[in-house]
């Protein structure tokens, strides 16, 4: 049966991989040989693993991880294959789209960073009705739009009133897993914590109560697409540094105009907030 198996070297040939990519393979599980000779240690291969072979390096030369490529040849059924696939191309295409958007931003940086007004102002207390969640530091802006639609679904269940632009809560430090929350200004209502002599209950489920203290603020507008928010930060908290104030969480984003406006994305337009410190506001004032 010796001469019906082929070399690791005949083999790699056939199959357009390395030597070395056919030992690292065995090695780690992907695609062992059919026979190894236990007095040399030579590898042999058989015929029919061609396809399997061909198969990894059509998938490596598509930048598909190792463990994702080992689970789409053990998955067996043509369906279970296809699904791990269609899900690897969702996340190279949601890549894909966050490339386009650092691309277009680093554009805008190679001409000179864009010029915003940061004003020093007052901001007068808010109290909004928030749904929170937590996420990859990379998914933040999938996880703020999901709270944006249950936010604007359990509104409308609880008959809650309020009123617009929608809010999204940053925290300062932004760590590998983020804490985020998007709120509508409301008034007359409790969270789970309690609230004011007088105040309704929010009894929808997921919906909870932030309050936004007032007082001295930074705030810029930025316009166009969210992906070039880092642009407008950039300015912000160039502003806070240069003006000597400290800033306190969260940081605030106000969508004026949006998805929701049916409007082009660059005449999105979204307002940047963040508290600093009263008694440095006092100073610099």
């Amino acid at each position: 049966m010796h001469h019906e198996l082929l070399t690791i070297g005949r083999f790699a040939r056939l199959t357009r991989l390395s030597v070395k990519q056919l030992r690292h393979y065995d090695e780690i599980g992907l695609l062992a040989p059919v026979r190894v000779d236990p007095a040399t240690g030579y590898r042999y291969y058989a015929a029919d693993q061609a396809r399997d072979a061909l198969t990894i390096a059509l998938l490596r030369d598509l930048d598909l991880p190792l463990a994702v490529i080992g689970e789409t040849l053990a998955s067996g059924a043509p369906d279970t294959r296809a699904k791990i696939l269609r899900g690897e191309r969702d996340r190279l295409a949601a890549r894909i789209t966050r490339d386009q958007g650092r691309l277009r931003m680093l554009s805008r940086v190679a001409e000179g960073l864009p010029s915003y007004e940061v004003t020093l102002e007052r901001e007068h207390g808010r109290r909004l009705a928030v749904v929170r969640a937590t996420c990859a530091a990379a998914d933040v802006g999938k996880a703020v739009g999901e709270c944006a639609v249950r936010l604007t679904g359990l509104l409308g269940a609880s008959g809650v009133r309020w009123q617009g632009p929608l809010w999204g809560l940053y925290p300062l430090d932004l760590e590998e897993r983020v804490s985020v929350a998007v709120g509508a200004e409301v008034a007359g209502v409790a969270g789970v914590d309690g609230g004011r002599p007088g105040d309704e209950r929010l009894d929808s489920g997921g919906l909870d109560v932030e309050e936004l203290a007032g007082g001295a603020v930074l705030s810029t507008v930025h316009s166009g697409a969210y992906g070039e928010l880092p642009l407008a930060y950039h300015a912000l908290f160039t502003a806070v540094h240069e003006r000597g104030l400290t800033a306190r969480g969260p940081v605030r984003e106000a969508y004026l105009v949006g998805p929701g406006d049916d409007v082009a994305v660059e005449e999105y337009r979204t307002r940047l907030v963040v508290a600093v410190d009263e008694e440095e506001e006092e100073a610099v004032a």
